[in-house]
C-alpha cells in the first residue's frame, strides 16, 4: 500500500489532534493537561517525519509496517482519551478510523488484531479514564451513561470493520478476477499473433528449405560414404526433410487433420504417437498407464491443437533428457494427471517460477526461445487443464492435471464445434 496516503491520512490526524487541544483548552477555557497532551502529539510529529525520510512519500509499506503504524495510532490516541475523560470524550468516536481503515487495507489476521486491540482500548478507557474536563473541575457522567457507550463504540467497532473487510475483500478478488481475465485476453492475443507470424513463416521458407534440399541431395551425390562429411550432409538432408513436413502440416486444413483422426483411442496409444517423430537414439520413451480407483483409461480423439501441445511438451523432455523419458498417465474419478519426467539437468532455478511466458527459454543451453511452452500450455488451458513444472532427483517434471473427465468434454466440445463442415 502506498506510504503516501497513509501519511496524509496521519498528518490530518496529528493536526486536528493539536488544534483541538489548544482550541479547547485556551479558547474555550476547559482545563486541559498540556504537559501531558503535547508531547505526545509532538512525538506522532516527530514518528511521520521520520518515516517520510526514511521511506519517501512515494514507498510502498508492507503489510506489517502499515499494521504496527496503525497499532500506534490506536495506542497515542487511546492516551490521549484516557487524560480526557476516555469514553466520555465526544472525540473517543475517532478510534472507529483507524480500524476502518487497516479492514480495508490489510487482511484478516490485522484486521482482527486490530479491533481486538481496540475493543480493549475502549474497555480500559471506560474503566480507568481521567474525568472528563470540564469548567470548574472535573465531570463524570452516569455510570449507565458509559456502559451504553462502552457497547455503542464496542459495537461500532466490530461491525465497521467487519464490512469495510468484506467490501474490500470483494473488491481485491473483482480485481483479481479482472487482472486474470486480462492476462488470458493477452495470452490469446500473443497466440493468434503467433499463429499469423508460423502461416508467414511457413511460406516464407519454402523456397531457402527447397534450396538447402537441393543443394544437400547435389553433396551427397559428390561425396563418397566415405568422406568424413558424407554423414553431416545426409543429417541436413533428414531435417530438411522434416522442417518440410513439419511446414506442410501448418498448411492443412483442420479438417483435414480432424479427418485422419477421428477415432478415439486409449489416450497413452494417442501419447505413444504423437512422440514417436521425437524419438532420437539413446533415449528410451516409456509411457505407463496408473489406473486408481478402478478408472479405466480415456479413450479419446485428440485435436491438432492438444497433440501439437503435448508434441511441444515430450518433444522438450526428448531433447535434454539423458538417457529416459517416462510419460505415466493416472487417470480417477475426480481428475486426470498426466505427467512428463526426464533424467536430464532440470529446469534453471531462476526461471522455474515464470516457465509458460512467451520467450522464456526454459533451458538456455539449448538456445531455444522458449515459445513451445507458452503454446503448449495456453492450448491446454483451454481444456481446463493446469500445468506444474517442478524439478525431481532425476531431472525436469510436468504435470498436466484435468478436473474430471474436463478434457474428454472439451475435444468433444472442439469436435463438434470445429471438425464437422
Amino acid at each position: 500500500m502506498s506510504h503516501y496516503g497513509l501519511a496524509l491520512t496521519r498528518w490530518v490526524a496529528v493536526i486536528g489532534q493539536l488544534f483541538t487541544i489548544l482550541f479547547v483548552h485556551f479558547s474555550l477555557g476547559i482545563p486541559l493537561p498540556l504537559a501531558a497532551l503535547l508531547p505526545a502529539v509532538a512525538f506522532s510529529v516527530l514518528v511521520n517525519l521520520g518515516l517520510a525520510l526514511a521511506l519517501g512519500w512515494r514507498a510502498r509499506l508492507s503489510e506489517r509496517a502499515a499494521g504496527m503504524l496503525f497499532v500506534y495510532d490506536i495506542l497515542q490516541l487511546a492516551y490521549l482519551l484516557w487524560l480526557t475523560g476516555g469514553i466520555q470524550n465526544p472525540f473517543s468516536v475517532l478510534l472507529l478510523v483507524p480500524v476502518g481503515l487497516a479492514a480495508g487495507l490489510l487482511g484478516r489476521a490485522w484486521t482482527v488484531g486490530l479491533t481486538v486491540l481496540t475493543l480493549l482500548v475502549v474497555t480500559v478507557i471506560s474503566l480507568a479514564a481521567d474525568a472528563l474536563p470540564w469548567y470548574g473541575g472535573g465531570l463524570r457522567l452516569p455510570r449507565l451513561y458509559l456502559v451504553a457507550g462502552w457497547a455503542g463504540i464496542s459495537i461500532a467497532i466490530v461491525l465497521i470493520a467487519v464490512y469495510a473487510w468484506q467490501f474490500a475483500e470483494e473488491a481485491r478478488q473483482r480485481a483479481n478476477a479482472l487482472a486474470a481475465t486480462q492476462l488470458a485476453l493477452m495470452r490469446e492475443q500473443q497466440l493468434s499473433a503467433l499463429g499469423s507470424q508460423a502461416a508467414a513463416a511457413a511460406h516464407l521458407l519454402g523456397s531457402p528449405l527447397g534450396t538447402i534440399a537441393v543443394v544437400a541431395k547435389e553433396l551427397a551425390r559428390e561425396l563418397p560414404e566415405s568422406h568424413p562429411l558424407y554423414e553431416d550432409v545426409r543429417e541436413i538432408l533428414e531435417q530438411t526433410r522434416r522442417c518440410r513436413e513439419i511446414l506442410a502440416t501448418l498448411g492443412q486444413q483442420r479438417d483435414e487433420g480432424a479427418l485422419e483422426r477421428l477415432t478415439p483411442v486409449p489416450l497413452t496409444s494417442a501419447l505413444a504417437e504423437i512422440a514417436k517423430p521425437f524419438e532420437r537414439p539413446g533415449v528410451a520413451l516409456r509411457i505407463e498407464l496408473h489406473e486408481e480407483d478402478g478408472t479405466p483409461e480415456p479413450q479419446i480423439a485428440l485435436p491438432p491443437e492438444i497433440r501439437h501441445a503435448f508434441a511441444n511438451l515430450i518433444d522438450n523432455a526428448i531433447q535434454f533428457a539423458n538417457s529416459e523419458v517416462l510419460v505415466t498417465v493416472r487417470p480417477s474419478r475426480s481428475r486426470l494427471l498426466v505427467t512428463i519426467e526426464d533424467d536430464g539437468p532440470g529446469f534453471s532455478p531462476e526461471v522455474l517460477g515464470w516457465l509458460g511466458e512467451p520467450y522464456l527459454s526454459t533451458r538456455h543451453d539449448k538456445g531455444g526461445l522458449g515459445l513451445g511452452v507458452f503454446i503448449a500450455k495456453t492450448l491446454l488451458a483451454r481444456t481446463g487443464a493446469t500445468m506444474h513444472f517442478d524439478n525431481t532427483r532425476r531431472g525436469a517434471r510436468v504435470t498436466l492435471r484435468w478436473p474430471g473427465d474436463a478434457l474428454e468434454r472439451a475435444v468433444e466440445e472442439t469436435s463438434n464445434g470445429c471438425g464437422n463442415p
